[in-house]
């Protein structure tokens, strides 16, 4: 069984394990990583340009303001969990919650 690249917390919470690709040919969710899933950024890893894109692709995939995206961990890396906060659709690569 494969390891989850996401989880959903009590509160409504959506958390994403990401392997960023900077420098892309486009902004897009891609495949598997092993237990993350790949966001391939068109901006370059340089003064943080690259995790502004990924919090404002991030927010309009999920839509929802660029407020309830925030990076946990790996600020500074190409590995990153990030939180989304209710969000209020789904890209077709993340499955839905699953029913309570």
């Amino acid at each position: 069984m494969e390891t989850p690249f996401h989880r959903w917390e009590d509160d409504g919470t959506l958390v994403l394990r990401l392997r960023v690709q900077p420098r892309a040919s486009r902004n897009a969710l891609g495949e598997r990583f092993g237990d993350r899933i790949k966001l391939y950024l068109t901006s370059p890893p340089v003064d943080g340009k690259a995790n502004a894109a990924l919090v404002a692709y991030l927010a309009k995939a999920f839509g929802t303001p660029k407020s309830h995206v925030r990076i946990r961990r790996g600020e500074l890396g190409r590995e990153k969990d990030i939180e989304v906060v209710a969000p209020t659709r789904l890209p077709p690569e993340i499955p839905p919650r699953p029913p309570r």
